[in-house]
């Protein structure tokens, strides 16, 4: 899939080159200068997310976001060459879901673009509405009463380990890295020299696998991340 992003800034050679990247990572890129312009492409375009300037021509990034929130609640990271925590603050305010300081490794930026698109998208599928229950092995999650059991008998997870469990089962065969995990469960930004994903799978393994030492549930795929087996 091809996800579109749209990004007002009235600095054209950073736009340009943020582009270079982002079209590595099969995104494309909708370049607006200003905040009408960014205003008129947004109900064109229809953005998977927005990344707003906040001191541009015509309006600035607020009066931006602000418009945007009275239709639409799609992701939104916006740019401070100030560095304020007064803009910080009212971005997140006005709903704002992210902001970066300028200047900006292009790197960096199209990290933070993935990281909101995968919180926002990668996971939303029809059988999240459609299967109330997941079963794989010996192992049933009740999603809606939030209730995990194996072979019957009721598994004692934390509310951290029952989404990890959710994630994994629903999507039966898939490999996660430790960050899409990480973006799934937490809902923050991701360190990645963090063990707590490991330890949390330690610590669900322990509790679903019959030997937990030589696990046939939930494998680690090295180098790779975790998945629950296909039965």
């Amino acid at each position: 899939m091809e996800y579109k992003v749209l990004v007002a800034d009235d600095e054209i050679e950073l736009l340009d080159a943020l582009e270079l990247y982002t079209e590595l990572e099969n995104i494309k890129l909708i370049k607006a200068y200003d905040g009408a312009e960014a205003l008129e492409l947004f109900e064109k375009e229809r953005p998977h997310l927005v990344m707003l300037d906040i001191m541009m021509p015509v309006l600035d990034g607020f009066s931006v976001l602000k418009k945007i929130r009275e239709e639409s609640k799609v992701p939104a990271i916006m740019l401070t060459a100030r560095g304020e925590d007064y803009d910080k603050i009212l971005g997140l305010e006005l709903g704002a879901d992210d902001y970066i300081t300028k200047p900006y490794n292009p790197m960096v930026v199209v990290a933070r673009i993935k990281a909101q698109l995968r919180r926002n998208y990668a996971y939303q599928e029809e059988s999240e509405i459609q299967t109330p229950v997941l079963k794989c092995f010996d192992i049933t999650l009740n999603r809606e009463e939030g209730i995990a059991e194996k072979r019957g008998k009721k598994l004692e997870l934390t509310p951290k380990e029952f989404l990890i469990l959710e994630l994994l089962m629903k999507n039966q065969g898939r490999i996660f890295t430790k960050q899409q995990i990480f973006d799934y469960v937490w809902n923050e930004d991701y360190v990645a020299d963090d063990n707590t994903v490991m330890v949390h799978v330690g610590n669900l393994r322990a509790k679903i696998e019959d030997n937990p030492k030589a696990p046939k549930i939930l494998t680690t795929i090295k180098g790779l991340g975790y998945k629950i087996e296909k039965e």
